[in-house]
């Protein structure tokens, strides 16, 4: 059954669903740098570059392949099985299941060549040319507050000015936390913990990331984006199980993930500096607690069977463990229950991370924690706004105050580009020491577009560093060597 794309707009196509349908319309690949995709948008409107990126929901289709394709350059029509979504976490309406594509309609076609359209995405780094949300990456949350018109271009290669990154001997390359891979269920349960990874070791090896904190998000299925699209809530309670149950599918996914992908999984200091000179290496991690449903014991269990071994507290729902920065306060802080959840950790030898939780939660964790403690992904702000996910430079101060670690994001909401995020991780070392400064790039976590979006970047970033006025050897610290500090003090 053909349709078009007004019968998308007025949700007319409500009652197609699960239906067999054929639709036109461009194809606007979220990796533009990947030679075939099986995930993609598709819009009613010719981008104007590679790197743009729909607006609105009614105006574009979610689509799974049912097997990869080149990315296209001109018109693409699909036959798929139409589903609607209902409280889908990104906002959109429709997706297009097991799509092929079939013969394109028969109208005169604007074109623009492939390689420009791949390379404007590559050079723009999936930027939206209008400000607006960007539902490519809905995996996880992202700090949006404000969104930015376009990300200055990130280079693929160093430039001939640009001072060049000489990492020290030793020296490993940490990413504190990443989604890197896609291994987050985030939608339909069934669908979503199948569907397909994406290359994750080859451009870690391409841009020189050695390590990477890999973290599962267990409260996606009772988390939705906003209203305002601009940041996640929770929007029902959990079923009894239902958290642990998606927490042990997402680490069945990430342990897939690391074999079909050849890394090796790091327990503790001694593999991690075996391995991480040798290829590419995960730290388990989960972003959240939830999974845990407030039984302590569980953390045991992902321990032994999962290998976790950092653990974020809190995310987008007020949990048993305590409080959030996005909503309002309900604990007074870190519980009970979570000041157990800390102590275990320490026990047991796993990195407590406290993104996501309100000041007070901080202060009682570093208050409770024998080891130091990271803030994985954040930056820094006088005044943070309300449900903002920024931090002060007292909150900053509290995490360096236990030895440990604050990651520094690469929110588009936050920094134009992989300068402005430079000067950002400077403004953050010049209150709590570069010692204590790390990088958090929350890949393919972000709702708008990053200024980082692959680790291809990373010798770029390396360059912003050195240009801010960083030391090879601080570069080193701020991006690994200060969390492998952290690893070390507590795993063992």
């Amino acid at each position: 059954m053909q349709i078009d794309w007004p019968t998308i707009r007025s949700g007319d196509a409500d009652r197609l669903h699960g239906m067999t349908i054929d639709i036109s319309g461009w194809m606007i690949p979220l990796d533009p740098q990947a030679d075939t995709v099986d995930y993609f948008l598709l819009s009613a409107d010719e981008p104007c570059c590679g790197g743009c990126v729909p607006r609105n929901p009614l105006t574009s289709i979610e689509v799974h392949a049912a097997a990869p394709l080149e990315p296209q350059a001109e018109v693409l029509a699909l036959r798929g099985r139409l589903v609607r979504l209902i409280d889908d976490p990104a906002g959109w309406r429709y997706r297009l299941v097991d799509a092929v594509p079939i013969d394109p309609p028969r109208a005169p076609q604007r074109r623009f060549s492939r390689r420009a359209f791949l390379a404007s995405g590559a050079a723009l780094g999936l930027t939206a040319c209008a400000p607006g949300r960007f539902a490519g990456y809905t995996e996880a949350h992202a700090e949006t507050t404000q969104t930015t018109q376009a990300a200055q271009p990130a280079q693929s290669a160093q430039s001939e000015t640009a001072p060049v990154w000489q990492a020290p001997p030793g020296t490993l390359t940490i990413d504190m936390h990443s989604h890197g891979g896609r291994v987050i269920v985030s939608r339909n349960p069934v669908i979503g913990a199948n569907r397909p990874f994406i290359p994750l070791a080859a451009p870690m090896r391409a841009g020189g990331m050695n390590v990477i904190c890999l973290a599962i998000v267990t409260d996606t299925t009772v988390t939705r984006v906003a209203d305002n699209r601009k940041r996640f809530e929770a929007w029902r309670e959990p079923q009894s199980g239902e958290l642990y149950a998606l927490g042990q599918t997402e680490f069945q996914r990430a342990h897939q993930l690391v074999e079909r992908e050849q890394i090796r999984v790091v327990t503790n200091t001694a593999s991690l500096m075996e391995f991480g000179p040798q290829g590419q290496c995960a730290i388990i991690a989960a972003e959240g607690s939830d999974f845990l449903e407030g039984q302590v014991d569980r953390v045991d269990e992902a321990y032994t069977k999962h290998q976790l071994r950092h653990l974020q507290l809190t995310h987008y729902r007020v949990n048993e463990l305590g409080d959030i920065q996005t909503e309002p306060p309900v604990h007074g802080g870190l519980t009970d229950v979570g000041v157990q959840v800390v102590q275990r950790c320490n026990a047991l030898g796993i990195v407590v991370d406290v993104a996501h939780g309100t000041y007070d939660l901080v202060k009682r964790a570093a208050d409770t924690s024998t080891k130091p403690l990271v803030l994985s992904h954040s930056a820094l702000a006088t005044h943070p706004s309300a449900r903002s996910r920024l931090i002060t430079p007292d909150h900053a101060r509290v995490i360096a105050g236990t030895g440990g670690v604050i990651g520094v994001w690469p929110s588009s909401g936050t920094f134009r580009d992989l300068h402005a995020m430079a000067e950002g991780v400077k403004r953050m070392a010049d209150v709590v020491g570069v010692d204590h400064v790390g990088l958090g790039t929350d890949m393919l976590g972000f709702i708008s577009p990053p200024v980082f979006t692959s680790y291809k970047q990373l010798p770029d970033l390396a360059s912003a560093l050195l240009l801010a006025g960083f030391s090879q050897a601080e570069v080193g610290a701020i991006l690994g060597g200060n969390y492998l500090r952290v690893f070390q003090a507590s795993v063992g």
